[in-house]
Parts: structure tokens; C-alpha cells; sequence
């Protein structure tokens, strides 16, 4: 039965989600407000888009929650698996299931380390950047440190 439910369901989300399937609504829509003045706009006139429109409403809820039930739980099990064979932390499996303080707590520590992570690379992009400018100017040149020669090297030739 779950099985046959999932292939209507998901048969279902596609074709109406379609293009055609729109344009096939627009043209009932149009079609009943055309009929108005035949029927005098009576109230069974109206009373048929209004029925008409709230039984598909409230089947298409359901169809539509239970499609968006089974991609939420696919994507998280893929997540899950990436998690599980990455080097990511183990803590982020199954969160989806924690309450909201819970998560907002998870939230901050991401937060927090990914400000870490920013300042992190500022200092080193400025670091970067004082090279190029010591590099630049003349004047701030620094000595170079001398090395001892490598056992059995040919001695180092002198710029002159």
C-alpha cells in the first residue's frame, strides 16, 4: 500500500506541477467565469469553483506533504552518509530532529567557529599583504639569514 501511495503521489506532484497542468486550470477558470452570464453568476455557479477548488486543495495537501516528507528524509540520509564519511563532526547527525533551542545552540557554535575561521584568514591576507609591501619598498629590505654550505656543495659564486 505505501509503495503504491508514494508512485501516485509522486506521479501526481509531477503532472500537476507541470506547465500543461497550469495552463489546463487557467483554461477551467477562464471557461467557468465565461459561463457567468449564462448561469446569471448564481450562486451554484460560484458554489461550483468554490467546491470544485477546495476538495482538490485539500487532496493536494496531502499528496504534496507526503512528497516533500520523502525528499526532506532522502536529502537528510545523503547528508548523514557525507557526514559519516567525511572528516565533518559526527554531532551534525540527525539534527534535524533537536528542538529549536537545541539547533539555535548548534547555530551559535557554527557561528563561532566560523568567525574563527574569518579572522583567521584576515591575519594571514594582511600578513600577505605586508610581505608584498616589505618586498616593494627599498628601504625595508631584511638581511638574509646565511645558511651553513651543504656538505660537498661547489662553493657559492659572489655577485659582483
Amino acid at each position: 500500500m505505501d509503495k503504491l501511495f508514494a508512485k501516485f503521489a509522486n506521479a501526481t506532484a509531477r503532472i500537476t506541477g507541470s506547465p500543461p497542468a497550469f495552463i489546463v486550470c487557467v483554461a477551467l477558470v477562464v471557461a467557468w467565469a465565461a459561463s457567468g452570464p449564462i448561469f446569471k453568476f448564481s450562486e451554484t455557479w460560484q458554489l461550483v469553483i468554490n467546491t470544485g477548488t477546495t476538495i482538490i486543495t485539500f487532496l493536494m495537501v496531502f499528496l504534496i506533504q507526503n512528497t516533500q516528507n520523502r525528499d526532506g528524509a532522502a536529502v537528510q540520509t545523503k547528508l548523514d552518509e557525507l557526514i559519516l564519511t567525511s572528516a565533518a563532526e559526527n554531532d551534525f547527525m540527525g539534527i534535524e530532529k533537536l528542538t529549536e533551542k537545541e539547533l539555535a545552540a548548534m547555530h551559535a557554535r557554527c557561528t563561532e567557529h566560523a568567525q574563527i575561521a574569518r579572522d583567521r584568514l584576515d591575519k594571514i591576507e594582511a600578513e600577505r599583504e605586508a610581505r608584498k609591501g616589505a618586498k616593494a619598498s627599498p628601504k625595508a629590505k631584511r638581511a638574509r639569514a646565511k645558511r651553513p654550505p651543504a656538505k660537498n656543495a661547489p662553493p657559492r659564486r659572489v655577485r659582483a
